[in-house]
């Protein structure tokens, strides 16, 4: 069955991009040694052609692993034999940047940083960022409704997409490609795509607004004694009158220790001894303005802690290491291959005692695991990394995600802040979400997939 699928891909797509075997095997794996085992990987270059491949796969009962940077951190793009990895990444093209819109309409395969750039030379920008910028595609970040630095003031990804385009599990096409904030027109479909993870349909084309790009930034990185101080020392931040708060990064302790040490980074006075650190950025259009604000910040800081320390970039190649100590979380896993990771969100006015909790829960299963945390603090999501090389046990694996995810649905918060819930996450979401949305899920599954060949075992079991 899949010798008559591979010649028939090949035949509507040509030779050249329809890889399989050797040329499969040279590809980049990505985050997940598993993203490549199906080992068959088709390439189409516009919406018509993934169209053709799903209705061809459809037609031989053949399932679909829709692919962008393979940057996912929960298995959301894991193949196996059998199946047929459809990737975007000839679909790379900004098809238009309308400056005066302010809105950009892509092909799903353009990495985030493109866009960036292809924005910068309009002065705007996504209003979305994430560290793996440079391979995350857009198409993949709609699907995981990624978040990033600037959640807290422009939303997440489903608060960027105006419109977008999808090949439907039985090769229809779903278009819905407005470039307006303002649209009452019936249902908003869109929003079931977002965040679906290819199992409802494969994103092709997205249309996404646009920010004006500050002129100048500034960046500044404070050691504090608390959560408490470092949450007051965001709300101070974001009443400053001078420019705008665009990230405010937490590091706990061993985190940034770690992160320092591969970064052989270290600056006279700022010892790296306070229990959270702080990383905040400014934009505005001067950049004088902007540290002289920092200044003032940190005068107000230290008036209320005084045992607070704080370093402000002072070039834009101090500013990029001090970024550097945030993005680095490979040096994370160079230290503890493959660590146990978890992403959450909780609510701010929460998030110490549900720290507090975490931490004593976790040294009671075992005082060896010691996460690394860090974060965007400012909207309350938490990524949580174990002290472990490899993948827990069972029965421990199930006791840590106890502690973690035992009361989250109580306070409000999510098992899964922006990483999605891929096939790692799948029995977290069944343990924590009400049955009534797991029900309607399910409904909806089964309407638009009913064969189960779209991203089967992400987000829902295979059956």
């Amino acid at each position: 069955m899949l010798t008559k699928l591979t010649g028939a891909l090949r035949t509507a797509l040509g030779c050249a991009h329809v890889r399989s075997g050797a040329d499969v095997q040279a590809m980049d794996v990505g985050w997940h040694p598993d993203n490549l085992g199906a080992g068959l990987v088709a390439l189409p270059a516009n919406t018509a052609e993934v169209a053709e491949v799903v209705r061809l796969c459809r037609e031989h009962g053949v399932a679909i692993v829709p692919q962008g940077g393979r940057t996912g951190l929960v298995g959301g793009s894991i193949s196996h034999v059998g199946e047929v990895i459809v990737s975007l990444a000839r679909m790379s093209h900004i098809e238009c940047l309308d400056a005066v819109s302010r809105i950009a309409v892509v092909q799903g395969g353009v990495t985030l940083e493109s866009l960036q750039g292809a924005a910068a030379a309009e002065g705007l920008e996504p209003g979305i960022d994430i560290p793996s910028r440079g391979s995350a595609t857009i198409a993949g970040m709609v699907s995981t409704n990624a978040g990033g630095i600037m959640a807290f003031r422009n939303g997440v990804m489903r608060h960027r997409v105006l419109g977008l385009e999808a090949v439907l599990a039985d090769g229809s096409v779903y278009s819905d490609l407005t470039r307006v904030v303002k649209n009452s027109a019936g249902y908003d479909l869109k929003h079931l795509f977002i965040g679906a993870e290819g199992s409802l349909g494969l994103v092709t084309r997205v249309v996404l607004k646009l920010d004006p790009l500050p002129q100048a930034s500034a960046t500044a990185l404070l050691g504090l004694p608390s959560v408490q101080a470092a949450l007051e020392t965001i709300r101070w931040a974001m009443s400053i009158e001078t420019g705008h708060l665009r990230a405010a990064e937490a590091m706990w302790q061993r985190f940034i220790q770690l992160t320092a040490k591969a970064q052989h980074w270290s600056e006279p006075g700022m010892a790296l001894d306070q229990p959270i650190f702080l990383l905040m950025s400014l934009g505005g259009a001067h950049e004088q303005p902007l540290r002289d604000a920092f200044e003032t910040l940190f005068g107000q800081v230290l008036e209320h802690y005084p045992d607070a320390t704080g370093i402000i970039a002072s070039s834009a190649r101090q500013e990029r290491d001090l970024w550097r100590l945030r993005e680095d979380t490979d040096a994370l896993y160079r230290v503890h291959p493959a660590a146990p990771s978890y992403d959450v969100s909780v609510p701010l006015s929460s998030l110490a005692d549900y720290l507090d909790k975490v931490l004593a829960g976790l040294a009671r299963i075992d005082s060896a695991l010691q996460p690394y945390v860090f974060g965007h603090l400012a909207d309350g999501n938490l990524h949580i990394i174990l002290s472990r090389a490899g993948a827990l046990a069972p029965d421990m694996a199930a006791r840590v995600e106890s502690v973690l995810y035992g009361t989250l649905q109580a306070l409000g918060g999510s098992f899964s802040a922006e990483h999605g819930v891929g096939s790692k996450r799948i029995g977290a979401m069944f343990d924590t979400l009400d049955p009534g949305k797991l029900a309607t899920m399910k409904t909806i599954k089964n309407m638009l997939d009913p064969d189960r060949l779209m991203n089967p075992g992400k987000v829902l079991p295979a059956s």
